[in-house]
């Protein structure tokens, strides 16, 4: 593990049975309270970009925070996945489980074009339910999901696993736990 992994990983912190009984929560905002530790952040995600990228994906809410200067630093548009109803215009939408419950994700019907080359950005992947969704969202607009990055892995719930049988085999985590 290098210096920047060490120290995204002392900035992430657990909070237990958030947002209910049994579920270990990956609390980023220290390490978005961390300049340094934000900027080792992005710099290990960008790092994981496989060649040229047109656009990279970010799901709300902590996803934006990261894709966004990720986007930037690689030159690429960068397009949010939304909750439902707070896109305005056409968008498409695409429901998954969650490991706390159930979720639905949009996207603008318009944001991507056929061929385009696109990297998906999250904090955490957990069950790989948004993730999925994002990727099914990203498949119908014929764009080309080249690869995702995330910042954790929580290895234990396979959301890795389920990603590949989904057709997902593009995946790099900046730490795994």
């Amino acid at each position: 593990m290098n210096a920047n992994q060490n120290r995204i990983i002392e900035l992430i912190r657990d909070v237990p049975d958030w947002p209910k009984p049994g579920v270990v929560f990956k609390d980023v905002t220290p390490l978005l309270a961390d300049a340094d530790g934000f900027a080792a952040a992005i710099d290990e995600l960008t790092d994981l970009a496989p060649g040229p990228i047109d656009v990279v994906v970010g799901m709300e809410a902590r996803g934006f925070i990261f894709a966004a200067p990720v986007a930037l630093k690689l030159g690429a548009g960068f397009v949010p996945v939304r909750k439902p109803g707070k896109l305005p215009g056409k968008v498409d939408q695409q429901s998954f489980a969650l490991e706390y419950g159930d979720e639905t994700l949009a996207i603008h019907s318009d944001a991507l074009w056929q061929g385009a080359r696109v990297m998906v950005i999250d904090d955490v992947l957990a069950t790989g339910g948004t993730i999925g969704a994002t990727a099914e969202l990203i498949k119908r607009q014929g764009a080309e999901l080249v690869h995702v990055a995330v910042l954790m892995e929580l290895g234990f719930l396979g959301g890795r696993e389920r990603l590949a049988r989904a057709g997902v085999d593009t995946l790099s985590a900046v730490v795994t736990v």
